[in-house]
């Protein structure tokens, strides 16, 4: 009879397909990702290559935009004039005039329609306060030297002469005798 229930067994009628998890085949490490108990390895490596080249393109970054001569970003809005026998630059107040405004260290210090509209050569009062105040800034900073009294002027190749000269003259009145135009460097 024994023998009759094994072969019994054998001959059993398929079963009907469905959902199952191989319940007879102990397979521990799905049932923990089915069940959501799989857990991490608690060795890992820090991934080298990756953090390698984030580090070259962040080198390559700041070696691209590193500048040894000094040179100041130029305001997109200013065309500078180009010259043939130029200097490296210097530490002075930057003084930029593009069409309509003008610009101490970025911080607006004037206007160039008064001077147009008024057609004559006048002292911006703006711009003369501004620099006399870095000036007394600079001697406070540094006592007992010669106040240099350099100031770069930074000016768009279309504004009028007349801004021009009233500028260099503010900047003169102002304590800033030495007055340099910021120009680009022509190709030879």
């Amino acid at each position: 009879m024994s023998s009759e229930k094994a072969l019994s067994r054998f001959h059993q009628p398929i079963a009907v397909p469905g959902r199952r998890l191989m319940h007879s085949i102990p397979l521990s490490f799905v049932k923990k990702k089915v069940i959501g108990g799989g857990g991490r390895a608690t060795n890992h490596e820090v991934p080298l290559i990756p953090f390698i080249d984030f580090l070259l393109c962040i080198v390559c970054f700041l070696l691209a935009s590193f500048s040894a001569s000094g040179e100041l970003p130029i305001d997109k809005n200013v065309k500078l004039p180009n010259a043939e026998n130029v200097m490296d630059m210097t530490e002075a107040p930057m003084v930029a005039v593009t069409g309509v405004q003008i610009l101490v260290d970025g911080t607006p210090a004037g206007n160039t329609r008064a001077i147009e509209e008024a057609n004559r050569l006048q002292r911006i009062d703006e711009l003369f306060n501004v620099l006399k105040n870095k000036r007394e800034l600079w001697k406070q900073i540094n006592p007992g030297k010669e106040f240099p009294g350099v100031v770069v002027l930074q000016v768009d190749r279309k504004v009028q002469a007349l801004v021009v000269k009233s500028v260099f003259q503010t900047a003169a009145f102002a304590g800033y005798p030495n007055v340099s135009f910021m120009v680009g460097r022509m190709g030879k």
